[in-house]
């Protein structure tokens, strides 16, 4: 649809006939609350607020599900005229028929804080230090990618895009580079499998926790590999720590249990308990005592 979408327009406008604006550092539901900070805005300033709210024109054509804050309440001579919401400090909800995205967001955020509301700074600040983190994990695990691999895994952990759809074609096709490749530079099974088995473990250790989806992508690529092989692999010689971090991820994926089952056999089974009994990860530990790898089921 094209009618009725938002613009900076369509948003100057309104402030244009308002009286006032109230603005409150909470959601839609906590606008009458006491407890959460407002700000009045009047005269000249509101003309400067609409500068600072300039939106993308055309929309984002999606909604976010969360309510959004802090809540913008436009007032004129007759009570409010509208009420819009910010989003994750970079949009815009309540003008035209989807969100929109602020043209400077961080010029928004900084002119509340001057005047007394800083929590969407605050959150700014705090989203800033979660994507260098995951920057830094992110390249953590190219680094260890397979020799060869590198530029393939680049392209497998690029971030989501804001069309899922599209990500995901392109996320298909570098998973299905990545498995090319694989099998071009190490075309011997068991060290093929050995060195995925080891890239694997990278996210076992990782401080922040949880599986993303590069992570999930080398796992794809050790159940496209034979289960004998991989048992095989981690036979003999002794396999490294990260390589039993690795095979500690991979018995726990519903793909490898669905189809084996939590039983490993020996001495994969003692080899694998004794590592994680000796220096594996809480959650490591969390498995065994929930049954996984054959251990004995403690809760």
């Amino acid at each position: 649809m094209t009618e009725d979408v938002p613009t900076t327009a369509q948003l100057q406008d309104t402030l244009s006939r308002a009286t006032r604006v109230v603005i409150v550092e909470g959601s839609p539901d906590e606008v009458d609350s006491i407890d959460v900070a407002q700000l009045v805005v009047t005269g000249d300033e509101i003309a400067d607020l609409a500068r600072h709210l300039a939106i993308v024109d055309g929309g984002t054509g999606d909604r976010c599900r969360c309510n959004g804050w802090p809540t913008i309440m436009v007032h004129g001579p007759d009570g409010e005229t509208a009420r819009w919401t910010l989003h994750h400090q970079i949009g815009l909800r309540g003008i035209g028929n989807c969100d929109a995205d602020l043209r400077d967001g961080p010029a928004l955020t900084e002119w509340l804080a001057r005047r007394g509301m800083t929590g969407s700074r605050e959150v700014q600040e705090g989203l800033a230090e979660e994507e260098a983190e995951a920057e830094q994990r992110r390249m953590r695990w190219i680094q260890a990618a397979p020799a060869g691999l590198a530029d393939a895994a680049a392209d497998v952990s690029r971030p989501p895009g804001r069309d899922d759809e599209v990500w995901s074609r392109q996320l298909d096709d570098a998973e299905d580079r990545l498995t090319a490749l694989i099998q071009q530079h190490h075309p011997d099974a068991i060290e093929r499998i050995r060195a995925l088995l080891a890239w694997a473990g990278i996210g076992a250790r990782e401080l922040s926790g949880g599986s993303t989806w590069y992570d999930i992508a080398t796992l794809r690529q050790l159940h496209n590999e034979s289960p004998d092989l991989i048992l095989d692999a981690l036979a003999a010689p002794s396999p490294k720590p990260a390589q039993l971090d690795g095979a500690s991820e991979l018995f726990c994926t519903l793909e490898w249990t669905d189809a084996h089952g939590r039983q490993l056999p020996e001495p994969q089974r003692s080899m694998l308990i004794g590592h994680i009994q000796a220096d594996g990860t809480d959650t490591m530990r969390r498995r065994l005592s929930w049954g996984c790898y054959g251990a004995e089921r403690t809760v």
